[in-house]
């Protein structure tokens, strides 16, 4: 998986007042927890912007007053109105133990369906995954050279010997639709 690299600052006041002083600074007041003491710090909102408007996922490497560690972002509150970052939880990885992520799914091959008109849609943009670091994979690739129209493909038709699916298995990660070409070729083939 790939490594996202942020600097740090360090934070020592809290609550709203103080919070609202970081984001005047063009800061955004973050949190990193689990596995250890609970780190509060800020970040500037510029180097969030790889991290948060993207499609992919990434592991956080978070330079704090010097320290790094390695996170994952967990949570970001935007304000209602504005595109403003308001505040991000990160959750710190740990050797040895999984880490639950959600990874983008990447759609591989040319559907059996859509070859006699049907249409290819992909329901589920990012699946919801735990395993070891070393194994997360930067995107799940899904092949639909068989898919045939009307037919789905659930998460738990995917298989994966390193991760654990955590979407639940009934969720459809793509289908070929029927379409009224589709369904004049299959009239045509009755014929």
């Amino acid at each position: 998986m790939q490594t996202l690299k942020i600097e740090a600052t360090p934070r020592a006041d809290f609550g709203k007042k103080a919070s609202r002083a970081i984001r005047r600074e063009d800061q955004v007041p973050c949190v990193l927890y689990g596995g250890g003491e609970t780190v509060s710090f800020s970040v500037d909102a510029k180097a969030l912007k790889p991290l948060i408007y993207t499609p992919n996922s990434y592991i956080v490497e978070l330079t704090i007053g010097g320290k790094t560690e390695k996170a994952v972002m967990r949570e970001v509150q935007f304000h209602p109105v504005r595109e403003e970052i308001l505040h991000i939880d990160f959750y710190r990885v740990q050797e040895g133990k999984p880490v639950a992520i959600s990874i983008p799914v990447r759609l591989t091959g040319n559907a059996e369906g859509v070859k006699v008109g049907g249409k290819l849609v992909l329901s589920t943009r990012k699946i919801f995954v735990s395993g070891p670091v070393d194994k997360l994979p930067d995107e799940i690739t899904v092949d639909v050279t068989t898919l045939g129209v009307g037919k789905t493909i659930f998460v738990g038709d995917l298989k994966s010997d390193d991760l654990k699916f955590l979407t639940p298995a009934t969720t459809a990660v793509c289908a070929v639709r029927v379409t009224r070409a589709s369904r004049g070729a299959a009239a045509e083939a009755a014929q």
